[in-house]
């Protein structure tokens, strides 16, 4: 089960990418020490992207690549500048009609 805190980063991250992106079709969960990005489908929630904490607020970005292997994003800040940089290079993935 994940930390209070990671529940609340998860919970602030999912604000942020819903307002960057001006919808509601995307979900965060946390998972061990990653903030997990998802877009909702018809079906099951697709797993798009992930911030990865490196040290205190400080997080690193990945994508999950169509063979199911992450690859990172480049940089690394804190959560506001890592959901900015998520939605700049990730957003056609990120929009709910592009399955």
């Amino acid at each position: 089960m994940p930390a209070l805190p990671a529940k609340h980063y998860a919970a602030e991250l999912q604000r942020q990418l819903r307002t960057l992106l001006g919808h509601e079709q995307i979900v965060t969960q946390a998972y061990g020490r990653h903030l997990l990005i998802k877009r909702l489908d018809d079906e099951e929630p697709t797993v798009v992207a992930r911030l990865t904490e490196l040290a205190r607020n400080r997080y690193g970005a990945a994508f999950r690549n169509h063979s199911g292997r992450w690859e990172p994003l480049p940089g690394e800040g804190s959560l506001d500048e890592m959901a900015e940089v998520v939605v700049t290079l990730l957003h056609l993935y990120l929009q709910p009609d592009n399955y």
